[in-house]
């Protein structure tokens, strides 16, 4: 163990892996403009297959890259984490609207959609922040049973913000959701209750931002495509977070030099985590626009199951049948969710 500046470097080899939403960050995605690009040159299905494994491979990276750095590693700043990623995200964005024109930029048009964007930056940096702490103290496929509890927290805020009422084919889709994860959490071996609570901050959080986005980017003058929103949200996001850093977490960019003249490799896991961090975006992106909203939706049921069965295979963290078999439920009842509002709106149109 290293101690540098009162803090502590730990390399935990057995500890038990656990990763966010990034979470890491998720900002649903605005199709524009017809897309003709490299892909003209290979077949669409090839493209879409392509587009839709490098979204999997993405979610799945950065999930198993910050339950190393937070959890096993010993790089104990997840606020800091978090700010390199926004830092990260700005400028791939910036490059990518600007120069690869893989969207065309939306300016902001009026103070009040500025201070929209602030605020969705403000419940954003919450979100993530509580995502990659949790995976201090989770493994990440119990991270992901309880991620997948967004649509009940989604449904619990439209009827508090925008008092819009589901049928009650959709309310009843959520009871095996929530069932599910109280299965998964009784059975799960490394329950930890601190990472518990935060991570269902996190969900919340995240379910709370696309309330939040539904409700105040409405008008076409104001809607922006995800890859827009991504390049303003992120520098104000890092703003809001690098005072908590330093406040919380010390001196850390310092202690971050001083651990890498030890260790480079730091170095290439901090770049590696912050470029992937903001591939999750591109690939959303990407993958809503070659498909559809649905299709995304449907993948990121399967995207959580298959990241939970990578993260045991890895990282060995025990599990239970009834662990899983919870899970499972859950995962079921999200699926039986997005039918039920499926099903719902063609009944209102």
């Amino acid at each position: 163990m290293v101690v540098d500046g009162g803090h502590s470097w730990t390399t935990r080899r057995g500890s038990n892996p656990r990763l966010e939403d990034q979470q890491i960050v998720d900002i649903p995605s605005t199709p524009t403009a017809d897309t003709r690009t490299a892909g003209s040159l290979l077949s669409p299905s090839i493209l879409t297959a392509a587009i839709i494994l490098s979204w999997y491979l993405s979610n799945i990276g950065v999930l198993l890259l910050n339950k190393y750095l937070l959890s096993i590693y010993g790089f104990r700043y997840p606020i800091f984490l978090t700010l390199l990623h926004m830092l990260s995200c700005f400028f791939y964005s910036f490059l990518a609207v600007n120069y690869l024109r893989l969207a065309p930029l939306q300016p902001i048009l009026s103070r009040r959609q500025l201070l929209k964007i602030l605020t969705l930056s403000v419940i954003f940096c919450f979100s993530v922040v509580c995502g990659n702490t949790s995976l201090r103290y989770l493994p990440v496929s119990f991270n992901q049973a309880i991620g997948a509890t967004t649509p009940f927290f989604t449904a619990i805020f439209s009827v508090l913000i925008t008092c819009k009422k589901e049928s009650k084919e959709v309310y009843l889709a959520l009871l095996p959701v929530v069932f599910g994860i109280v299965i998964a959490s009784n059975s799960e071996p490394l329950f930890h209750l601190l990472g518990f609570l935060i991570c269902v901050g996190s969900t919340a959080g995240r379910a709370l931002k696309s309330v939040i986005q539904g409700l105040i980017l409405t008008s076409d003058s104001e809607k922006l495509n995800s890859m827009n929103l991504l390049l303003y949200m992120a520098p104000m996001a890092a703003v809001i977070l690098l005072p908590f850093s330093v406040y919380m977490e010390g001196n850390v960019a310092a202690i971050t030099v001083e651990k890498a003249k030890e260790d480079w490799f730091i170095v290439f896991l901090l770049v590696g985590n912050a470029t992937v961090a903001y591939l999750v975006n591109l690939t959303n992106f990407l993958v809503t626009k070659h498909t559809s909203a649905l299709t995304l939706q449907v993948l990121g049921n399967a995207k959580a199951a298959v990241a939970a069965v990578v993260s045991v295979l890895i990282f060995r963290n025990p599990v239970t049948v009834m662990g899983m078999a919870g899970f499972g439920v859950t995962v079921m009842g999200v699926g039986l969710y997005s039918e039920a509002k499926k099903r719902s709106k063609g009944t209102a149109h």
